[in-house]
């Protein structure tokens, strides 16, 4: 089984908006509503690839319950902690003539301490019965930043293999736990090792350096795939996969789809080079839905002999 954490999980407004401006009235020529959060988005990829999966994590007012409602109509495993305080909602502007989404987040409820204990509960009687565990997304309010590593910690007592894709001071935190992967994008990978890339040497350094802050493995999505560390008979290597850019309807998600198909490639066995392969295909593919998380598994097939792996010297970026 795998787990998919998301603390701050959202019910995810999506708008389809022809000529999007500013300060003026528009009308939607299409909308989608469905309960996520990156764990959430992850959890549906996952279910969606035939993985076994179950979401947790919080969900408060009747904003939670409809997070929890449509993820049963999904046929989506869940079992959340219920707070008082409601879950938020977000919204994002897609404009179909220039493919510009604009995404405006809530923050999220006021999570007591309380509310966090039943939660690590929940989550230590979970991860009894699975082998790996993903912490997405960001934090609500009154979460410590310490969470996302204090957890990772707790688990890996328990050998399960722990995933964190966050940002900021909860992944600062998170790394230095040691879980077994991060996967942040490039704006996220920017922030946690303190310096802009300009080229690829940068990117390729900043995969090596984030796994010298503590995780065992780092995967940094990008817009045309992903660079990877990752530990490969025995020792590390090193990775730059791409695919050619698709034509989009909304990037929405596509990396949470990316880092879903890394996860169920790796479930079940598969070679390092060829769980980054399906990753990339997943993100891919996903680009073609209207809403995160929403892959399809046959189309993902057809995509992966378009997706190119290069294996690069862990010397060559410095």
């Amino acid at each position: 089984m795998i787990i998919t954490v998301t603390l701050n999980a959202a019910l995810d407004k999506t708008l389809e908006v022809p000529n999007f401006r500013v300060g003026r009235r528009h009308r939607s020529v299409e909308q989608t509503t469905m309960p996520g959060g990156k764990g959430v988005n992850i959890a549906r990829a996952l279910k969606r690839l035939g993985q076994p999966v179950i979401a947790t994590g919080l969900a408060g007012g009747a904003t939670g319950n409809m997070i929890v409602d449509a993820l049963n109509d999904e046929a989506i495993l869940n079992g959340f902690v219920r707070i008082r305080e409601e879950s938020r909602t977000n919204t994002a502007v897609l404009d179909p003539t220039t493919g510009v989404h604009t995404e405006i987040n809530e923050r999220g409820p006021a999570v007591s301490a309380h509310d966090l204990e039943l939660f690590r509960d929940k989550l230590l009687y979970l991860a009894k019965g699975a082998s790996m565990c993903v912490f997405a997304g960001s934090l609500p309010r009154g979460v410590p930043p310490d969470v996302y590593a204090s957890l990772i910690r707790e688990l890996k007592k328990l050998n399960v293999t722990t995933i964190a894709d966050t940002e900021g001071e909860p992944l600062r935190l998170a790394a230095r736990a040691e879980p077994a992967i991060i996967s942040p994008n490039e704006l996220e990978a920017e922030e946690l090792v303190g310096h802009e890339f300009n080229d690829i040497d940068d990117r390729i350094g900043a995969v090596l350096e984030m796994t010298r802050l503590g995780p065992a493995e780092a995967i940094m999505t990008v817009s045309d795939g992903c660079y990877a560390h990752l530990l490969d008979g025995g020792g590390h290597a090193l990775y730059r996969v791409r695919i050619e850019e698709q034509e989009a309807r909304s990037t929405i998600g596509s990396g949470d789809a990316l880092l879903a198909g890394y996860i169920a490639a790796r479930y079940v066995g598969r070679a390092p080079t060829e769980c980054l392969r399906y990753g990339v295909a997943c993100g891919a593919e996903s680009v073609q839905h209207f809403g995160a998380g929403l892959i399809d598994p046959v189309a993902v097939d057809r995509l992966l002999g378009e997706v190119e792996l290069e294996h690069l010297e862990i010397g060559a970026a410095r």
